[in-house]
C-alpha cells in the first residue's frame, strides 16, 4: 500500500504546486480555449508525470532493493514516461498550438483541437525531485 501512498501524494502535490505557479503568473500556458482547471492540468512546473513515476521507482527500491527485477522493470518504466513527456508530448502539444492558431487565422468552421502539453526537462527533472523526497518522506513514516 506504500507504493500507491507514494505514487498518489507525488502527484497530488505536482498537481497542486503546478496550480499555484499557474495562479501566481509564473507558468503560464496558453490554453487555445480548452478547459483545463484545477488538478488536471496537462504541462507545466513540476512534471507530475515524472514524480509520480519517480516515486513510485524509488519506493520500489528502497522497500524491495535495488538488485530485483521489479525494481529494473519500474526504472524503465519511468525513463520512458519522462522521455514521452520531453520528447514527444511537448511536440505535439507545440503543434497542437499551431494548428489551432492556424484554425482560427483561416476562420475555419474546424473545431480547435484539445492540446495535451508536455514538459521541459527542467520541469521533468523538477518532478523527478519531487518524487524522490515524497518516496523518502512515505518510507521513513511507514517503516
Amino acid at each position: 500500500m506504500k507504493y500507491i501512498i507514494a505514487v498518489v501524494i507525488a502527484w497530488v502535490v505536482a498537481q497542486c504546486l503546478k496550480h499555484v505557479a499557474r495562479l501566481i503568473g509564473r507558468n503560464r500556458r496558453i490554453f487555445n480555449g480548452t478547459t483545463q482547471h484545477g488538478l488536471f492540468l496537462s504541462g507545466g512546473m513540476p512534471s507530475a508525470h515524472a514524480a509520480s513515476v519517480t516515486a513510485l521507482t524509488v519506493m520500489i527500491g528502497l522497500v524491495d532493493g535495488i538488485d530485483g527485477g521489479l525494481f529494473a522493470l519500474s526504472l524503465l518504466f519511468s525513463c520512458v514516461v519522462m522521455y514521452d513527456a520531453v520528447m514527444v508530448r511537448l511536440s505535439s502539444g507545440q503543434q497542437g498550438e499551431l494548428l489551432n492558431q492556424l484554425v482560427k487565422e483561416l476562420h475555419s468552421k474546424l473545431g480547435l483541437v484539445r492540446v495535451a502539453h508536455g514538459h521541459t526537462v527542467v520541469e521533468v527533472l523538477a518532478g523527478a525531485l519531487l518524487g524522490v523526497v515524497v518516496a523518502f518522506v512515505v518510507f521513513l513514516t511507514t517503516t
